[in-house]
C-alpha cells in the first residue's frame, strides 16, 4: 500500500478546473463531467488503475473506460468496495475531510454530482469541480439535499 498523494489531487484540479486535459474526453454533453474530472484528480493523487472489467477503475479512452471512472455510485462502490489495486475510500463525516477527499451531493433524488476537496478554511469546506467547472466553491452554495464524504484512506499497488 502507497500514501494518496492529496498535494498532487488538489494541484492538478487547480490545473484543469476550467479546461479540459487533452488526454481525457470531455462528457459534458452525455451527461456531465464531473465524475470523469475527480476521477482524474484522485489519479493524479494514486497514480494506480485498477483494470478489472467486471468492478474496476480506469481510462483508456472515451470508449473504453470503466463504469466507476465516470458515474457517481459507481466511484462510490469503487472506493469504498476496492480492496486490490488503486486508490479505496471510507464514509466519513464532513469534519473529517481532508484536501483531496471526494464529497459528493443529492441535488435531486440521487446522488448526482463529484466534487473534489481543495481547500478547508475555519472549518469550512470548498470544492472544485467540472459540469459548471467551479474553483475553491463553499460546499454551502449547493444547498444540497445530502452529502456523502470519501476520505481516500491510500491506494493499493
Amino acid at each position: 500500500m502507497k500514501q494518496y498523494q492529496r498535494n498532487k489531487a488538489v494541484e492538478y484540479a487547480f490545473t484543469w478546473w476550467n479546461s479540459t486535459n487533452p488526454q481525457f474526453y470531455n462528457y459534458d454533453n452525455l451527461g456531465g463531467d464531473c465524475t470523469n474530472f475527480t476521477s482524474q484528480c484522485i489519479y493524479a493523487g494514486s497514480e494506480v488503475m485498477n483494470f478489472n472489467k467486471e468492478n474496476g477503475w480506469f481510462y483508456i479512452n472515451s470508449n473504453n473506460k470503466s463504469p466507476s471512472w465516470t458515474g457517481v455510485e459507481f466511484l462510490k462502490n469503487f472506493l469504498i468496495n476496492n480492496k486490490v489495486k488503486g486508490p479505496f475510500a471510507r464514509f466519513c463525516d464532513l469534519n473529517d475531510v481532508e484536501l483531496g477527499d471526494i464529497i459528493q451531493i443529492k441535488q435531486t433524488n440521487y446522488f448526482n454530482h463529484s466534487l473534489v476537496v481543495t481547500k478547508i478554511f475555519e472549518g469550512e469546506v470548498f470544492v472544485t469541480a467540472h459540469t459548471n467547472n467551479v474553483v475553491n466553491k463553499s460546499l454551502k452554495l449547493y444547498f444540497p439535499k445530502e452529502i456523502r464524504c470519501l476520505k481516500i484512506l491510500g491506494v493499493l499497488e
